[in-house]
This record gives structure tokens, C-alpha cells and sequence, in this order.
């Protein structure tokens, strides 16, 4: 009797999820290459891991045979104190990407059930829902950002969850405090909204989220936040999710009891108290954006101006071939076809020589496309 195929007991819905993909890996690159490359791709922190978190986990070593702390007690505790939330309103998630799929998996059950993100929006919130075979609804952003108003108008009787982003990733824009409580005030109480602010560190604009006031405050409302972008622990995979009792509770029936490790969680205390390289980082950037910026008007290339640690380029060119010949010159960055963005590359602001190594492959690039027409002149 042959045997039968493994798909033959896939959920219908499952052959319409497209993984995610990741941002090539840098060793991967530089094997290929047979030369070393830069990697501004997936809007990792130029200037490495916290050094305190660094020291945190070299002290900590000899203790990795025990499993760590399932609540993750000290380092919520930690955040406790600085957002003046109880503890009992955070729940840690291996990264903020683990806490987008743990909401999915707790309210989310099926084509019954039905959530909403934008078009171009972080496609984690798209995989999340579909993986759950729920119903996903996309709205078209306004100005590529999240228009606001069009989701709340999508809201249906099947809707449970919305997803937002604030800077949206892979665009950068934001949406401020006041659109975000117009908006929470316009939607049912009974969906939950999750708001995902992996890079409110490098938001310098004063009329960014109030979003723990929001939380301090009942909303039903999941804010997301990590350590993978301004602390530079990425590899680690650390975030965190503040809502109030009753929604931690529910996600904490469905939570994996050891989704954060030993080491990332002292990493994290210790990096609450790097003030230091909190403030170089979040300074580098800015210094970083303005100089990439000002150089992409030289080149006369276009880019969605930015609040994250990233900017969205436009080449008017097919993003995968100029992808494809950046790769050649060394330099990695990201593709964004997927977000409907087929001329779009997606670029962390790297160190000053990382972001003048990416100008200059990115004119030659350029240039070799170019039958006999200027595309800018750097200073």
C-alpha cells in the first residue's frame, strides 16, 4: 500500500502561507563573495550589543546547565519599575516576532475568526494571521503609512485582532499619539490592538505614542517593544509585551514556559541600565540618517524620509537585480518587493564608513545601468 503524502493532512489554508525570509546572513554573503561585506539589511544596531549585557552574560555563563526562568521574574520586574506597569501586565517573548504569533495562536482559531494589518505593512503580522488559517484583511496605507481611519472601518463582527506598526517597518513612517487614541476610541473594546514599537527608541518627534499611558490606562491594547534593535541583542532574541491583567494572563496559558533564555534575560537587565549606549546609538543614528539621506538626493534616488534606524530607497529599478548587483560590491541590504515595493530596497543606517561603503556601491550600481546619463555627483 504506498504511502501516503504528508500533504494529504495540511490544512487546506496552509498552502497559501509564504514563509518568511530572512535577511541574508552576512557569513553566507562573504563565503559567496570570498571577500568581506557589510550587511545593512535586516536594521540591526551598527554599534554592537550593549557592553553591560555583554559583561552580564560572561558572568552568567557557568550557570546556562540550569533552565532559565520561565516568567523571566527579575528582568519584568526591571521593566516594572522603569514603566511604572506591574509586573503582572509584561510578558517576555523571544523576540517581538514571538509575541506576533503568540496573540494569533491565543485569539485566533480558524477562517471564522478574522484580523486586520496594512498593505506594506511588517509581513510577520500577515503570517501570523494566515498561519492560524484566520480570515486577513489588508487596508491600503495613505502617504505609506498606516491609514488609521480605513482600518477602523474595516472592522467587522469577525474581527479580533488588529495589527499596527509605529514606525511601520519596512516604510518608517509613524502615526502620532492623538491618531492612535482617535483610533483606539473608533474601535471596538473587543478587539485587541497590537501595536508594535520595536524602534520607539529612535522616534524623535514629541508627538510619538503615549501607548503606556494607554496601557496603565485599560485599553485593550498590546504593546510590543525589543531588544534586538537600539540595545544591539538581536541575536539573543528578547522582547516584551505590556497589556493589562487579563490579556497577559490569556497569553500566558498559551506561551512556550521557556520562550526566553538565561542569557537573554540578564542581557536585558543589564542593558535597562546602558544609558549610555542607549544615547550613542540613538545619536549615531540620527547623525547617520541625515548624512545617508542628504547623499541619496545627491545620487538623485528617492526615500521615504524615516523615524526607525532604516530608510526605504526607491531605485526605479527591479529591487531583486539591483539586490543581486549591491551583493557583488559587498554590501547587503533588503529587497522589499514583497511589500509591494518591486523598486525598493530597504537600508539600516550603518556605521559613517558602512553608509559611505553603500553610496558608493549603490553609484556604481547605478551608473552601470545608466547608458550615458549622469544619476548624481557625491560631494
Amino acid at each position: 500500500m504506498p504511502r501516503s503524502s504528508i500533504y494529504d493532512i495540511l490544512p487546506p489554508w496552509s498552502n497559501r502561507i509564504r514563509p518568511y525570509p530572512p535577511g541574508k546572513p552576512i557569513e553566507e554573503v562573504e563565503r559567496e563573495l570570498g571577500r568581506t561585506a557589510i550587511k545593512l539589511a535586516s536594521n540591526e544596531n551598527p554599534l554592537g550589543p550593549s557592553p553591560k549585557a555583554q559583561e552580564a552574560i560572561q558572568h552568567y555563563l557557568n550557570h546556562i546547565h540550569f533552565y532559565p526562568d520561565g516568567s523571566g521574574y527579575y528582568l519584568r520586574e526591571k521593566l516594572s519599575a522603569i514603566l511604572s506597569i506591574p509586573p503582572n501586565q509584561i510578558i517576555l517573548g523571544a523576540g517581538s516576532t514571538d509575541l506576533i504569533e503568540l496573540v494569533a495562536k491565543t485569539f485566533l482559531s480558524g477562517s471564522s475568526d478574522q484580523a486586520i494589518t496594512s498593505e506594506s505593512a511588517f509581513y510577520m503580522y500577515r503570517l501570523a494571521i494566515e498561519d492560524m488559517g484566520a480570515g486577513l484583511v489588508q487596508t491600503p496605507m495613505r502617504g505609506l503609512s498606516f491609514d488609521l481611519l480605513t482600518i477602523a472601518q474595516a472592522v467587522t463582527a469577525r474581527t479580533k485582532v488588529v495589527y499596527l506598526g509605529n514606525p511601520n517597518n519596512p516604510t518608517g513612517t509613524m502615526f502620532t499619539a492623538d491618531e492612535l487614541e482617535r483610533f483606539l476610541a473608533a474601535v471596538p473594546s473587543r478587539v485587541l490592538v497590537v501595536l508594535d514599537e520595536a524602534y520607539f527608541e529612535y522616534v524623535q518627534r514629541p508627538d510619538y505614542s503615549r501607548s503606556v499611558d494607554l496601557v496603565r490606562a485599560g485599553k485593550n491594547l498590546l504593546v510590543l517593544r525589543t531588544f534586538s534593535k537600539v540595545h544591539g541583542l538581536a541575536g539573543l532574541r528578547l522582547g516584551y509585551g505590556l497589556g493589562h491583567p487579563e490579556l497577559i494572563e490569556c497569553l500566558n496559558r498559551i506561551r512556550s514556559p521557556f520562550n526566553t533564555s538565561s542569557l537573554a534575560q540578564v542581557a536585558g537587565i543589564a542593558a535597562l541600565d546602558d544609558h549610555e549606549h542607549v544615547v550613542k546609538s540613538v545619536e549615531s543614528n540620527n547623525h547617520e540618517m541625515k548624512f545617508l539621506t542628504s547623499e541619496l538626493t545627491l545620487l538623485g534616488v528617492r526615500y521615504t524620509p524615516s523615524t526607525g534606524n532604516f530608510v526605504l530607497i526607491d531605485t526605479s529599478r527591479d529591487c531583486e537585480e539591483d539586490f543581486i548587483r549591491l551583493l557583488h560590491e559587498g554590501v547587503i541590504v533588503r529587497p522589499v518587493k514583497l511589500y509591494g515595493f518591486p523598486t525598493g530596497l530597504r537600508v539600516t543606517v550603518g556605521r559613517h564608513e558602512e553608509n559611505e561603503l553603500f553610496l558608493e556601491a549603490l553609484e556604481r550600481v547605478l551608473a552601470s545601468q545608466t547608458k550615458g546619463q549622469e544619476t548624481g555627483i557625491r560631494r
